[in-house]
């Protein structure tokens, strides 16, 4: 992945069979889908890979268990489909993870157990170990520090666990092995359209200031939370569905575990999820569901938001943290769809909707990664109806996703002891991935910034040095860097 050769290749004239706007997890999803049937594909992207929603979710490949309760069977079926999908193709990223639901009520005991023996049989094979009934004693096993007064059992079950923005650049790594072109921090700031319909887009390389008209059959509108932003270039007469919902994570050491299992409550006080779980030897805990009206590129939690997941923590656990034990703070944008405006966020669904617009545009929003693969199936497929190509059948569920670090050598002394990051790496994101910020390789090809946010300002100067040789920079370059980085940082200060 190199950015320099793949921003030479539009210099082509060359009408594309695919142009995706948007480089998150549909987008990238999209890239695969269509690149590996043998179609020209180029992708842009705003800013970074992965930069909004696709590195900011809970980091859980799921079927959804809360989804049984409202009847969603079939959500959760094409779900748990693809969480075996995942495993099966990106053994390296997608591991299980087991979760302790604890309970204090016998009838929740069995209610829950029912529950998730549907979700089991619904799974209908092994790749996940099967939930059980536990008692009191087992319980403490599974997590240690769960709160004990009342404790009457619980519920044991599994489930996927990944690392969001790392399989997002990983897909990227595979769609260039099938030819697809991908590039970040280009901008398409219009659609080329003749006789009312969409024939390509204008895009400024945000890096160069050059500017791009690039032909295309189909176009494809991957941008998430943002997709309103593309429709209107086609029409201002679309009215969105998209209803942005908030989810708040805050991360602590893992020693408020005890254990390699997670807690998950089905239902708090106000209806909400909320689970502690072990990721990257450190406690993601989460997390809020509030609607908001209009989004950006850089979510901030608001106290409230914290203070209610601290606060409902404790009921749960006897040993729980407090304000000065988060290490970081992160908050994604779930681009949910309403069946009208006034929808409240309990109402939103994570099923995906793709429209088509008199002009072609097809926009895909909605979904979660967990399907983004049969997103992008079903997206390519019916862009694949409204053109002259020949159909090829995707064949997505047999491809093998890269390991991009997999020459790494993990030997080599780490940066920091906090996390693993070492010079070598910050060459190779650089080098091969597309790295041009500092914030690229801290938040998303790295996780540093998700795991300790005082760490990552620490040996922020370090790294951006490292960047600094290998990108031909200078002093000034360094310090608007910092600067930026330090910025982004601040946001969600606790």
């Amino acid at each position: 992945m190199n950015r320099s050769s793949n921003i030479n290749l539009l210099n082509n004239n060359k009408k594309y069979d695919f142009i995706i706007i948007g480089g998150g997890a549909s987008g990238l999803g999209c890239a695969l889908d269509a690149s590996s049937r043998g179609y020209s594909v180029v992708l842009l992207e705003k800013f970074d890979f992965c930069k909004g929603t696709s590195s900011r979710s809970t980091k859980l490949i799921h079927g959804g268990v809360r989804y049984l309760e409202k009847g969603q069977i079939g959500l959760v079926y094409e779900a748990l489909k693809e969480r075996d999908i995942l495993k099966k193709n990106a053994p390296h990223l997608v591991k299980q993870v087991g979760f302790l639901i604890p309970v204090y009520n016998y009838f929740f005991k069995f209610y829950y157990v029912f529950g998730l023996k549907i979700y089991d049989f619904i799974s209908g094979n092994l790749s996940f170990k099967k939930s059980k009934i536990v008692n009191k004693n087992s319980a403490t096993e599974f997590v240690p520090n769960v709160s004990k007064k009342n404790l009457k059992g619980g519920v044991v079950y599994y489930d996927g666990q990944f690392d969001d923005s790392r399989l997002g650049i990983d897909i990227a790594h595979t769609s260039e092995a099938n030819k697809a072109i991908l590039i970040n921090y280009i901008s398409v700031e219009s659609l080329i359209k003749e006789n009312g319909k969409i024939k390509g887009v204008v895009a400024t390389d945000t890096v160069s200031n050059n500017i791009y008209s690039i032909r295309g059959n189909n176009i494809i509108n991957a941008t998430g939370v943002f997709s309103k932003s593309i429709m209107d270039m086609d029409s201002n007469k679309f009215k969105s569905v998209i209803r942005p919902s908030q989810g708040v994570h805050l991360v602590v050491d893992k020693t408020f575990l005890k254990g390699k299992f997670g807690i998950l409550v089905p239902k708090t006080s106000d209806g909400r999820v909320l689970f502690a779980v072990p990721w990257l030897d450190n406690v993601i805990i989460g997390t809020t569901d509030s609607v908001v009206d209009k989004p950006t590129f850089n979510p901030v939690a608001t106290q409230i938001e914290i203070d209610f997941i601290l606060e409902n923590l404790k009921n749960y656990l006897e040993f729980y943290p407090k304000r000065k034990d988060i290490k970081s703070v992160f908050v994604g944008l779930r681009p949910l769809v309403a069946s009208n405006l006034n929808s409240k966020s309990k109402d939103l669904s994570r099923k995906h909707k793709i429209l088509v617009s008199e002009s072609g545009l097809v926009s895909v929003i909605g979904g979660k990664w967990t399907t983004y693969r049969k997103m992008a199936n079903k997206v390519i497929d019916i862009a694949l109806k409204k053109t002259n190509l020949p159909f090829v059948k995707s064949d997505t569920g047999n491809i093998k996703i890269e390991n991009g670090l997999r020459n790494i050598d993990f030997s080599k002394k780490s940066l920091s002891h906090d996390f693993f990051l070492t010079k070598e790496m910050i060459i190779h994101y650089v080098r091969n991935e597309m790295a041009l910020n500092l914030d690229d390789i801290m938040s998303r090809r790295s996780r540093c910034v998700f795991l300790n946010t005082k760490e990552s300002i620490r040996i922020a100067p370090k790294v951006v040095e490292i960047m600094s040789k290998e990108l031909s920079k200078d002093q000034a370059w360094i310090k608007e860097q910092l600067k930026t980085f330090y910025s982004l940082t601040n946001i969600n200060k606790i």
